[in-house]
């Protein structure tokens, strides 16, 4: 168990893809003599990096699941997770950086700041997360560290402070210049590992002492014992670091270090930022809510002598069962404890308690507050908090965002139908972001996900983990129906069939919801509709928004308004008045001119400048609305918005248009009205969909 909490750090290393962030994390492990070997993630020798530990991953060469693991530097003990960097598999990211005290954002010198990295770092800013940055690969052709350090500025808003300048980039990258030291940093040896310090070389002594200049100049602001210290010109080191962790933990500056994590160079002086600069759990304040005062908001305490807090971040089927990533807020975790689950209010005994490196366990008796560690065997749900002692405290959950893509499965035959459901049910409990259901009407099974590549890699694992041979549907969009206009309703339920009957009426309006999905709002005065009838036509009303009157596809955007309406005495019913607003809605939603919505992705391409043109064209093919472009050299980056329905096969298209050289990558962005020829299509589809139904 780690005594000294003011030396542990949990980091995460996130980055927009092929940064080389599960490289970097295979150099820190060697360097902090976790691994004694290193391998590379599309290695010749086939064995993969230590942190892509699944099969797939290995063949693919991209990281899907996201993996923990821990190491020592310098009597630090750093806690690590490597996230993947495709937006499919955004939940990983999400999750990670919900539990951390820290992050290590990775830019390529190339690329610089790329979509996906302004979406990680948007993710950053949601959880307040302080980070410091890591210009890799700055030995590759057309590296530029410094353009990427202006880039922090101008598309990401940070404040970035240069800790190093390179001593010759590209092929001639030979080392760094650590400004603080003021000395030039050589990493010799077969894989880096011995550093040697040297004087400036004369031609970059100038230029060294500038950024140095800058550099004080932003850390003083945060330290006025430093600012002192530099007018006399008596500043030292330990005021520097002082000055640069004060605005790294106000997240008002971003140190940024270089290297190549490819060519062993720069990773250790990274490693001495993560430790010197990022902040150790007691610097960062985590927030519950005491679920028996109303959701009151309770500071936690990194205090091991307090009552334990925990959250279950991540969940995945392991060797002997459920295995739960934890993260101890508060109090400590220790083998024999009792805690309770917040969400069931069951109580479980602490088993089995692990310390992950990727796949392989390491098992401990402690964990103490700050920790990260995994415990077997408990039956939770990703997102619930365990606590022991009187008060009801639980964390508040992480940001899950909404599937945007659905496929139809059906299994090969008996036995692909009974593992296809428990591969099913594990999935489902792991991944938020993945949902599956039985269609009523077809009664087929429908999984949805963030992506192609997030259902395609779902599919596969089937096959590979539960041998469940499955065939798959055309991929489906996620279509949405909402209403246009104001539209008026005044709705009689009115059924006798001896005795008591059913009686209901309700009269207001129908109009569209700017934000939102729905929201029900009751103007009854007088009692025109009895109290305790109000809710039963929020319940109508919610009932009728699973399917719209168009295509079948979910209901959204909608504000529903009673303001009048009319009872009998012995006829009104929870069951009337509920029959009387599903009346009411389908009678407005016809007047209040419905339209269809569909899920519009922001694409990025990045392609060489001779085809940009070809690039361009195949979006504008797609109905794609192009945002903006941008030439960087030989490269142009492309942004544009395209509607998902027309993405599918992209990938194709493009590598055959560009001699496989662009890349792209896409994200939900809004939901947009369907163009009118777009929006009668889909309507006899499903009028057609609807006949063949019936006619079976």
């Amino acid at each position: 168990m780690i005594k000294d909490i003011s030396r542990l750090r949990n980091i995460g290393i996130s980055a927009h893809i092929d940064s080389g962030k599960t490289t970097l994390t295979e150099r820190i492990l060697f360097y902090t003599d976790r691994i004694h070997a290193i391998h590379e993630v599309k290695g010749k020798d086939g064995v993969g990096a230590t942190m892509d530990s699944m099969e797939l991953e290995k063949e693919r060469g991209i990281t899907i699941c996201s993996a923990a693991t821990f190491c020592e530097w310098k009597d630090h003990f750093i806690n690590i997770i490597d996230t993947p960097g495709h937006v499919d598999f955004t939940i990983e990211v999400e999750r990670a950086l919900r539990v951390l005290d820290g992050a290590v954002l990775v830019l390529c010198s190339v690329g610089g700041v790329q979509s996906q990295s302004i979406t990680v770092d948007r993710q950053m800013n949601r959880y307040k997360v302080p980070r410091i940055a890591f210009i890799n690969k700055c030995d590759r052709t057309g590296a530029n560290p410094l353009r990427v350090a202006a880039q922090l500025r101008e598309k990401l808003n940070h404040n970035p402070v240069l800790m190093e300048i390179p001593i010759g980039l590209e092929a001639d990258l030979q080392g760094v210049v650590d400004l603080v030291k003021m000395q030039a940093v050589y990493f010799d040896g077969d894989n880096g590992e011995k550093i040697r310090y040297e004087e400036i070389p004369a031609h970059l002594l100038e230029e060294a002492q500038a950024r140095r200049e800058e550099l004080l100049d932003a850390a003083s602001m945060f330290s006025d014992e430093l600012m002192e210290a530099v007018l006399e010109e008596r500043a030292t080191e330990e005021m520097i670091h002082a000055g640069i962790r004060q605005g790294v933990l106000q997240r008002e500056i971003t140190p940024v270090f270089l290297g190549s994590a490819y060519k062993n160079k720069g990773v250790q002086i990274m490693l001495d930022g993560v430790t010197r600069y990022l902040p150790c759990p007691t610097d960062v304040t985590n927030i519950a809510l005491d679920m028996e005062a109303d959701e009151a908001e309770v500071s936690l305490v990194a205090d091991p002598g307090k009552d334990t807090v925990a959250l279950a971040f991540k969940l995945e089927d392991g060797r002997y069962g459920q295995l739960t990533y934890v993260r101890v807020y508060q109090g400590k975790i220790t083998k024999g404890d009792t805690l309770v689950n917040v969400r069931t209010g069951k109580k479980f005994k602490v088993g089995r308690l692990v310390r992950m490196h990727s796949n392989d366990m390491e098992e401990i008796d402690a964990s103490n507050c700050g920790d990260i560690v995994a415990m077997f065997g408990i039956d939770c749900a990703s997102g619930d908090t365990f606590y022991s002692g009187n008060r009801h405290l639980s964390m508040t959950s992480m940001f899950v965002p909404e599937p945007v893509i659905s496929l139809s499965i059906t299994p090969k035959d008996n036995k692909a139908q009974v593992n296809m459901s428990k591969a099913l049910n594990r999935f489902t409990k792991e991944d938020p972001t993945f949902r599956t259901f039985v269609d009523p009407e077809s009664s087929e099974t429908i999984i949805q996900g963030m992506g192609e590549l997030h259902l395609d890699v779902y599919v596969e694992r089937m096959k590979r983990e539960y041998s469940a041979e499955v065939v798959t549907g055309q991929p489906q969009v996620a279509y949405r129906e909402t209403v246009s206009q104001h539209a008026d309703f005044n709705y009689t339920h009115r059924k006798q069939t001896g005795g008591s009957g059913q009686y209901g009426r309700v009269a207001g309006f129908m109009e569209p919801l700017e934000e939102g999905d729905y929201e029900f709002v009751d103007k009854i005065t007088g009692g025109s509709i009895p109290r305790e009838y109000i809710s039963s036509c929020d319940k109508g009303f919610k009932a009728c928004l699973a399917k719209g009157s168009l295509i079948g596809s979910p209901v959204t955007g909608v504000r529903m308004t009673i303001n009048d309406g009319a009872s009998h005495t012995v006829d009104s019913s929870d069951m009337a008045f509920q029959q009387a607003a599903i009346g009411a809605f389908k009678e407005a939603y016809g007047k209040a001119k419905p339209i269809i919505m569909e899920p519009i992705m922001k694409v990025v391409v990045e392609t060489p400048t001779e085809f940009q043109g070809g690039v361009l064209g195949t979006l504008n093919q797609r109905r794609g609305m192009i945002v903006g472009t941008s030439e960087d050299g030989l490269y142009s980056v492309v942004e544009a918005e395209v509607p998902l329905a027309e993405m599918f096969g992209y990938s194709t298209a493009l590598r055959s248009g560009t001699q496989g050289k662009a890349e792209y990558t896409m994200e939900f962005a809004k939901y947009r009205p369907v163009p009118q020829s777009v929006s009668e299509e889909l309507k006899k589809k499903h009028q057609d969909e609807l006949k063949k139904k019936s006619a079976a």
